[in-house]
């Protein structure tokens, strides 16, 4: 009996090991991976609630300071669990020439996206190819990839640190393309740890110079999802910056899948534009 008690002497209790434990990082196999991060980010960012509504305010300014505008309605809805299936339908109100044009993107996972452009001045519905998927959408500093997300199988992440970003404790995320077929040779980003919605990111081009930078301006909970309402993409290069804002924001509304088809490009139904 005496000898089980000696032998005991030797052993701390349980809670203080594991605590120490951690402290050396033992357990370091039971942190988020950067690709795990960004995964979450993802989900965070684009493919909150079953579906989701805003009407969408672009302000695309010049180094200049002159302004153009772009409003429009962006609806999405999920097909699957997070991180499948999604699509998306943009219509254009303002300005006149955009007026009554449409976006719509069926998005896959691991894959290139579908994408269609309705162009009402010419009444033709075009399909944008893969390798445009990196050019600007409708003028602004936002890319047609940007608007519906890149797939994270397309870069490796390396999370790089973790450090504060507008008072928000992030870890900080540096994800390379896998193919350099993009503008960029990689992209920092800074993930809030709390809800893991994208607070900055930073592009850097093939000399390995800054060149764009996208940054959360404000976050509001909508039913209980935290949403970015307020991003700006600046050109650092060109002066350019493109400020947007969502107004009427809601979640799981009951967007109908026959919305997400080629006859409604042409006449999208009012009660879901409006």
């Amino acid at each position: 009996m005496s000898s089980k008690r000696h032998k005991a002497k030797g052993f701390l209790p349980l809670g203080i090991t594991l605590l120490l434990l951690l402290t050396m990082g033992v357990f370091d196999a039971f942190a988020l991976s950067p690709a795990e991060v960004m995964k979450k980010s993802q989900a965070a960012f684009l493919y909150q609630g079953k579906d989701f509504k805003a009407r969408v305010m672009m302000k695309l300014i010049s180094q200049g300071g002159q302004e153009r505008i772009r409003e429009l309605t962006m609806l999405r809805k999920n097909f699957g669990e997070v991180g499948g299936n999604q699509k998306y339908f943009i219509y254009f109100y303002q300005p006149a020439d955009v007026k009554d044009m449409t976006f719509m993107v069926y998005k896959y996972p691991g894959k290139d996206a579908d994408r269609w452009l309705y162009v009402p001045a010419i009444n033709m519905v075009r399909r944008i190819a893969a390798r445009d998927k990196y050019s600007s959408f409708v003028g602004s500093d936002f890319t047609y990839e940007d608007v519906s997300g890149r797939n994270i199988e397309d870069d490796t992440h390396a999370l790089v640190k973790e450090e504060k970003v507008g008072g928000r404790d992030s870890y900080v995320v540096k994800s390379t393309p896998k193919v350099q077929d993009v503008d960029y040779s990689y992209k920092l980003s800074w993930i809030d740890k709390a809800n893991f919605l994208p607070l900055k990111e930073e592009y850097y081009d093939r000399r390995g110079e800054l060149s764009k930078v996208f940054s959360a301006d404000e976050v509001k909970d909508v039913k209980g999802f935290p949403t970015v309402t307020k991003r700006t993409m600046k050109n650092l290069q060109s002066g350019h910056r493109t400020e947007v804002s969502y107004t009427k924001v809601d979640y799981n509304i009951g967007i109908e899948d026959s919305l997400f088809s080629e006859r409604y490009l042409k006449q999208p139904p009012k009660r879901w534009i409006e």
